[in-house]
């Protein structure tokens, strides 16, 4: 399927990033339906022109005449989906997701799909401390990274279709991935960050820091604003890499603290120039 005008696009799961996607996409003039259990999210999107038609439960009729869908579910719950529904779509339909890990996920639904449908999995690295349709908003999208995730089950043409969907909605950086080397890389610059952001908040009960902190803090723990249920379903599917990430962190931090407790000044001056040349890796002029 190309990226022509009149394809309808069919989005599973409403919340921020289902949402931003149906804002991103209309705003480009395609058709979009939706299809999410919370009849305030379709009531929302509807009254604020973010799709054109949505439903709160699957409809054989709107599975069927989509040409691509995006799924925007927790992992379990989008392999359900798909044993549920995929003899509803339409044949030569072509599936993405949005999910946050990988190898847990993309070859059950490969293994299990229809042989005339095409899953090409990828991940969308944006987004927002805020949850919900009522928060979407495609411009998280401009300059953002993308990563395609592919298997040998996968088309060439597939993902050339999802490259340029991270193009239209103007990402940046297009990266393609292994599903293992995207977990691993993830179980890093995703998942370890925001068990230190929970770290760093559930370390002190002091109700005041508010009334300290500067932005530093501020900046380090936005995350920790967290969707519990997504995120210990996204730990768990990915524990392997992330604990072996988290390893090689408490080691660092016991070196540091080492460094603190033994005077160790010029040991602590080397670590924080490493520090600041790695970050400037990071920087965008």
């Amino acid at each position: 399927m190309e990226w022509i005008s009149d394809s309808n696009i069919l989005i599973v799961g409403l919340g921020l990033i289902g949402g931003s996607y149906a804002k991103g996409l209309k705003r480009l003039g395609y058709n979009i339906t939706a299809i999410d259990s919370d009849p305030y999210a379709i009531e929302y999107a509807l009254k604020n022109n973010i799709i054109d038609d949505g439903y709160t439960t699957p409809d054989e009729y709107v599975i069927g005449r989509a040409d691509a869908i995006i799924i925007a579910l927790y992992p379990e719950v989008f392999k359900k989906w798909i044993a549920d529904n995929q003899y509803f779509l339409k044949s030569g339909a072509i599936i993405t997701d949005v999910t946050g890990v990988k190898s847990g996920i993309v070859y059950d639904i490969q293994n299990d799909l229809r042989d005339d449908v095409e899953f090409i999995s990828a991940h969308p690295m944006a987004g927002k401390e805020n949850r919900g349709v009522q928060n979407s908003d495609d411009r998280i999208f401009r300059d953002a990274n993308f990563i395609v995730v592919p298997t040998n089950k996968n088309s060439h043409k597939a993902i050339h279709w999802c490259e340029s969907l991270a193009k239209i909605l103007g990402f940046g950086k297009i990266s393609v991935l292994t599903p293992s080397e995207h977990d691993k890389m993830i179980g890093f610059v995703s998942q370890l960050t925001h068990c230190i952001a929970i770290s760093l908040m559930t370390c002190s009960d002091n109700k005041h820091l508010a009334d300290y902190t500067g932005d530093s803090f501020r900046d380090l723990t936005r995350i920790a604003k967290i969707n519990e249920t997504m995120w210990s379903e996204l730990f768990l599917l990915n524990k392997d890499f992330l604990t072996e990430e988290m390893d090689k962190f408490i080691e660092e931090f016991d070196s540091i603290k080492q460094m603190i407790k033994n005077d160790d000044v010029e040991g602590l001056k080397e670590k924080m120039r490493l520090s600041t040349e790695r970050r400037s890796y990071f920087d965008i002029d």
